[in-house]
């Protein structure tokens, strides 16, 4: 009898902790970051994040680093509910929030519930060129092959963007055709320019970007320059991008500076994500600003002075609650 009763009392213990509230330890929020493709810097700079929220807000939030195919897809992720936080170009969240032609019927764009947090880094569009086929502009590309970036990322559309101002297209369904397009990711472009495959690649992000670092590094391409005038009339026409210089020395076997143009990468989430969760992200970012910066040398613009430029989106009220906590004045057109 002893025996049975033992035996019952293990059995009702074991019910009552299969059943019973969660422990405490467990996170209160799980979130998903998305990125970018692994080759960029969109990738390593979302698992440092998501490990700062992880290990060192107390257990509250368990992260997890999601690679995609770029902006367009991280927000329609979004959209759906997929993930909580993502890396976007802000020309991109731009054409979402405001229901631009290139979104238009997308995912039922506009994308009104888009905020902000805060401006990462600039992302910097670099042609990589295969070297010693004597391509000096990006006017040199007419009939040549070239990886414009994945089908519809934001890479692409930059691609676009920048080969218009040249009178160069590679789309069907928009006139006359003068590049041939091979739609990939960056590594699969790295391994086609190293093979001696395709002639140029553009590949958006922070500097240094580690897929062009292998290209280089390898001897199969070299940085090009953009014409100054053409880097003009782009800016002119897209107010999100900029001028940008990537200064010689930045990569391997890169001797002189490099004139392109960039813009703002942001964090963005949605408006129903709580404001508790979004201020304390954003906080997080800030107060271990240097482990983001293991991560990639590109969020050392990662810092409070910059966290508003080139945002286009109104911000979230989590993160507006942090930055009027610490002093910092919020524009109005940034406010929801």
């Amino acid at each position: 009898m002893r025996k049975i009763f033992i035996l019952l009392v293990l059995v009702l213990i074991a019910g009552f902790v299969l059943s019973g509230a969660p422990a405490a330890s467990a996170a209160q929020y799980r979130i998903n970051i998305a990125t970018a493709t692994t080759g960029g810097a969109y990738y390593p700079i979302g698992n440092a994040m998501a490990q700062i929220y992880s290990t060192k807000l107390g257990g509250q939030v368990r992260a997890s680093a999601q690679a995609t195919a770029g902006t367009p897809q991280n927000i329609e992720l979004m959209m759906n509910n997929e993930v909580q936080i993502a890396i976007g170009q802000n020309g991109i969240c731009y054409y979402a929030f405001y229901a631009t032609d290139i979104y238009e019927g997308r995912a039922g764009f506009p994308y009104k519930d888009m905020r902000g947090m805060f401006t990462l880094y600039p992302n910097v569009m670099q042609w990589v060129v295969r070297r010693g086929i004597g391509i000096t502009s990006v006017a040199d590309l007419r009939d040549r092959r070239i990886v414009p970036g994945q089908v519809a990322s934001a890479t692409e559309i930059n691609s676009r963007e920048m080969l218009a101002a040249y009178g160069l297209n590679y789309l069907r369904d928009q006139g006359e055709v003068t590049v041939r397009a091979e739609y990939l990711g960056y590594n699969e472009a790295a391994d086609q320019m190293k093979n001696q495959q395709i002639d140029a690649t553009h590949i958006a992000g922070g500097i240094p970007t580690a897929v062009v670092i292998d290209m280089l590094s390898a001897d199969a391409g070299e940085l090009m320059s953009m014409d100054e005038d053409k880097i003009q009339i782009i800016c002119d026409q897209y107010p999100w991008y900029f001028p940008f210089t990537i200064p010689a020395g930045t990569y391997p076997r890169q001797d002189k500076d490099v004139y392109t143009i960039a813009l703002s990468n942001v964090l963005f989430t949605d408006a129903k994500i709580p404001d508790e969760l979004i201020y304390m992200l954003t906080k997080a970012t800030y107060e271990f600003h240097e482990d983001m910066v293991l991560g990639h040398s590109a969020t050392e613009y990662t810092v409070v002075e910059n966290a508003f430029n080139g945002m286009t989106v109104p911000l979230h009220p989590g993160s507006i609650k942090y930055f009027e906590e610490i002093g910092i004045t919020v524009p109005d057109n940034l406010k929801p």
